[in-house]
């Protein structure tokens, strides 16, 4: 899929009503590079325990995954039925939950275990999840984020704004230090979200992080995002490496 550059993003997204502050502007610098495996159509990635795990994509190609970080392999996992279209997933209070795209249903199972558990119907496309330790928070695609109970019943949302500008394509999530960390689909850009106001507080420009040698026909656009001991991990679809990277300064 082809990505939309970067600057084109923040310009049409940074343009001020002269209101709200602009801001911070930030890129990344990998610390460690890891094996990814590039048949992997990455939807959604955390750590728990300080084990990595991770959901694929795709019909016919949708998986849950107990991942070596070392390696990049998968040690155990999960298969979908030909017709189910995995998407973000987390843990939460002993439970496994996975999102799907457009079949309106959310799986649970048990997290140590991972034996099915329940289905939940769920009314709205499933693109990312995570948690704040007490409710479950997904994006739709929208630039609404859904904070939900464990039982998939809605809390309240948040619509997410840049200087008064809705930021739309809000794909996989991850809660980093209080904020919402969410990918705009089809770009390298990351957005850290206030979870009370939905302001973008700051922007994370990842451009370059796959670097053009390891690309391939195949290769998709980044999206992956997973926190463990205040270190970040970054990857993408179909991308044959993982990244540890750390914040820069701001951008120029």
């Amino acid at each position: 899929m082809k990505r939309l550059p970067v600057l084109a993003v923040l310009l049409a997204l940074a343009a001020a009503n002269g209101v709200a502050k602009a801001p911070e502007q930030y890129g990344v610098q990998v610390v460690k590079e890891y094996p990814h495996d590039a048949g992997a159509y990455t939807q959604g990635l955390f750590f728990d325990g300080g084990q990595l795990y991770e959901s694929t994509g795709q019909y016919g190609e949708s998986t849950f995954r107990k991942v070596d970080l070392i390696t990049g392999k998968s040690v155990r996992s999960l298969k979908f039925a030909g017709k189910y279209f995995a998407e973000g997933s987390v843990m939460l209070n002993g439970n496994l939950y996975i999102l799907t795209w457009t079949n309106k249903v959310a799986f649970v199972y048990g997290a140590s275990d991972l034996k099915y558990k329940k289905t939940y119907s769920y009314p709205r496309e499933g693109w990312g999840l995570t948690t704040d330790g007490k409710s479950l928070i997904a994006s739709d695609g929208s630039s609404r984020l859904y904070f939900l109970s464990p039982e998939f019943v809605l809390e309240r949302s948040v619509d997410v704004k840049m200087n008064g500008r809705p930021v739309r394509y809000l794909n996989e999530l991850e809660w980093i230090d209080g904020k919402i960390w969410a990918n705009v689909y089809m770009t390298d850009v990351i957005m850290i979200i206030n979870p009370e106001s939905g302001e973008v507080e700051a922007v994370v420009n990842c451009e370059g992080l796959l670097p053009e040698k390891l690309r391939r026909p195949s290769t998709d656009v980044l999206n992956g995002i997973a926190c463990h001991d205040g270190r970040i991990f970054l990857t993408g679809k179909y991308w044959p490496r993982l990244y540890e990277v750390k914040l820069t300064g701001r951008m120029k």
